[in-house]
């Protein structure tokens, strides 16, 4: 997805609690796409389920307050956070349990990433068109 996301030049951001040699340790071990937008740990004042994160992840992103935007979390308190922050969030179910994610109000839930497609993306009017399948919730 990384790389697709690379490739058709659509904007992303990865918003995480890990601490940034962390998370670029592993992207470098896991051979994939450095993002150029990045938020870690060190980068907020309060973590995960504040919002904080994700607006600023928004504001990386350049988009306006009303931009439609899509998490991908595999955890309650980020799923928590991306609703707070007003977006639509998708629960990986791959750390936490189907009902954690629910409660924590994902509005679909999917066992992993091979459940998220990119099909399209509109540059001219900034539109990415995802297709979601095998959701467990949604």
């Amino acid at each position: 997805m990384l790389e697709q996301l690379e490739q058709t030049s659509v904007p992303w951001a990865i918003v995480t609690s890990g601490t940034r040699p962390l998370v670029t340790g592993w992207f470098d071990v896991m051979n994939l796409a450095h993002p150029k937008n990045l938020v870690v740990a060190e980068d907020v004042q309060h973590g995960k389920p504040d919002p904080a994160c994700y607006q600023l992840g928004r504001a990386k992103l350049n988009l306006p307050r009303d931009a439609s935007i899509l998490v991908l979390e595999d955890a309650p308190a980020g799923v928590r956070a991306g609703k707070a922050a007003g977006f639509k969030v998708v629960g990986l179910a791959t750390t936490h349990s189907l009902e954690q994610l629910r409660d924590a109000g994902a509005d679909w839930i999917v066992r992993d990433m091979r459940s998220v497609k990119l099909k399209e993306w509109e540059k001219c009017t900034g539109e990415a068109k995802i297709e979601i399948s095998d959701a467990l919730v949604g």
